[in-house]
């Protein structure tokens, strides 16, 4: 995808460095319809892999399932700012992946998603054993995805000087 602003165009390395550091993304979905689906879920990046969890049943895994090809936007530095009298602009960070969603089955694989999603979310929820204790209440009615990073672009608009 050819983008409009290429003097804004930034490398993988740069997407790839905003992806860990938002909180989180927003995904959309095909629904087979004319309106889309989207929704903000909170992701890791393992390698080329981007790890969300979620509930085993509901509109997203029924879509995910039907239409598993999926766009993720992420978004940091958002600052909406006056430069000069009149002339307003923001200052922002983006990411855009695009993929195919796949639900990680793999218990192994499971766990090493959602202990990447702790350390990455909520650090200190990871030691002292308090991990463990919700992977083994909460291991069986939890759903894993992972999504394929296919293509990626990243796109800024810094603040000069």
């Amino acid at each position: 995808m050819k983008m409009r602003r290429s003097d804004r165009a930034r490398g993988e390395d740069f997407s790839l460095a905003l992806i860990d550091r938002c909180s989180h993304g927003v995904m959309a979905l095909n629904t087979g319809e004319d309106t889309p689906y989207c929704l903000p879920l909170s992701f890791v990046r393992v390698d080329r892999v981007l790890y969300f969890h979620c509930a085993r049943q509901g509109r997203k895994v029924d879509l995910l399932r039907a239409h598993p090809r999926v766009c993720v936007t992420f978004v940091g530095g958002d600052a909406p700012a006056f430069v000069e009298p009149g002339m307003y602009t923001t200052y922002f960070q983006s990411a855009i992946v695009t993929g195919t969603a796949q639900e990680v089955t793999d218990e192994t694989e499971k766990i090493l998603a959602l202990r990447a999603l702790c350390q990455k979310l909520t650090p200190d929820f990871v030691d002292g054993g308090r991990f463990e204790a919700a992977i083994s209440s909460s291991l069986a009615v939890t759903a894993v995805w992972k999504i394929s990073i296919e293509e990626i672009s990243g796109k800024e608009k810094a603040r000069k000087g």
